[in-house]
């Protein structure tokens, strides 16, 4: 027999039975109870009474029992909010296990995508239940940031390899370092095995947080240059005004300053470089930011050839159509189009997703 909790209509029945002086294993026979559970009831409900003859009796009062009842349930807690919306948990499940969304992007997207699940829960209680194992096929394991602490480290010092003579980060207007302003990219490489071979041309966007992966065939000046190049030639009279400025750090890939800043399409420069200081990498925090996605997708001492072209493509477009959460839960893409584009000229794709036809995967070789 299936357990059921005691009533107070149950309780009225109890009171009536055991003041007519029935027991509690009689008691429990006509309510179909265990003896056990008559007996804790009674405890519960028992208080002292004085009869007309100025005698105290033990008897048994079923609005005691009830308060103390609702007492005790105020201590376990609200009911879990998933309820028996399997539609809200089979939507994050896939959120976060086949679109590798975090649980905040998953929780945005469905308010946007799925406005027919009525259920609505904060990312801390999402959170919580992830970690209590609620939900049947997602666990803390499939979080693609599970609060992994960096090791430590001894900070030492190295000769500097970058002319003092460079433009320095702290030349930098102050309406691009407070992200005020669109055009201002932060640029660095993805390598794969030893530093050699191919390796990946990373550019982010400050403000929109905007992506550009370009495969290059190695780590070296000429190729920053050449695609530096062909990025200029690919967007024409647009670069300049969509990259005002990059801000790189002291690599020897990024040393031939002044070949990196001169225009091939016309006389003069085609942006501005702004250098960071020696060993602050957290000085192109965004850009740091998304080269640790890209090894979400390419692991360490993978090699980049081993990546085609379209896989590149691939991260980039899941990159630039993620949700963020500094964006407000918009993407880079759709910030992107109404910064530097006409109305007539943008191409919005749908939240969170990638154009039609883009399916991303973690790749591997």
């Amino acid at each position: 027999m299936a357990y059921k909790q005691m009533g107070y209509a149950e309780r009225i029945k109890i009171e009536a039975l055991s003041a007519a002086g029935h027991t509690a294993r009689q008691i429990a026979a006509l309510l179909s109870r265990h003896p056990s559970t008559i007996y804790r009831e009674l405890a519960r409900g028992r208080y002292e009474r004085m009869d007309t003859n100025l005698i105290l009796h033990t008897a048994y009062s079923a609005d005691i029992a009830q308060q103390d009842s609702n007492y005790r349930c105020s201590g376990k807690g609200p009911a879990l909010k998933l309820g028996n919306d399997f539609a809200f948990v089979q939507y994050i499940e896939g959120k976060i296990l086949n679109d590798h969304y975090s649980p905040a992007a998953a929780l945005a997207a469905l308010a946007f995508e799925r406005p027919d699940i009525q259920t609505r829960i904060c990312v801390k209680t999402l959170y919580n239940y992830i970690g209590q194992g609620l939900f049947l096929h997602l666990t803390n394991k499939d979080l693609l940031r599970r609060g992994e602490h960096k090791q430590g480290y001894e900070r030492v010092q190295r000769v500097r390899t970058r002319s003092p003579l460079f433009p320095c980060i702290s030349e930098r207007p102050a309406w691009a370092n407070q992200r005020r302003e669109a055009g201002h990219w932060e640029m660095d490489t993805v390598y794969g095995t030893a530093k050699k071979g191919q390796v990946l041309l990373v550019l982010t966007e400050r403000m929109t947080r905007q992506e550009i992966i370009i495969k290059i065939k190695s780590r070296t000046q000429r190729e920053v240059v050449r695609a530096l190049n062909r990025l200029e030639r690919k967007y024409g009279a647009d670069f300049y005004r969509i990259f005002k400025s990059i801000t790189i750090d002291n690599g020897s890939e990024f040393m031939d300053y002044e070949e990196m800043e001169a225009s091939c399409r016309r006389k003069g420069k085609r942006t501005k470089l702004y250098y960071c200081h020696p060993y602050c990498s957290w000085e192109r925090g965004s850009n740091e930011n998304a080269n640790a996605i890209i090894r979400r997708f390419i692991s360490k001492g993978d090699r980049i050839e081993d990546y085609s072209t379209k896989q590149i493509q691939y991260i980039e477009d899941w990159m630039n159509n993620y949700p963020r959460k500094v964006l407000g839960y918009r993407s880079p893409n759709q910030l992107f189009m109404e910064v530097f584009f006409s109305a007539a000229d943008k191409q919005i794709f749908p939240f969170g997703g990638c154009p039609a036809g883009c399916r991303v995967q973690f790749l591997r070789p």
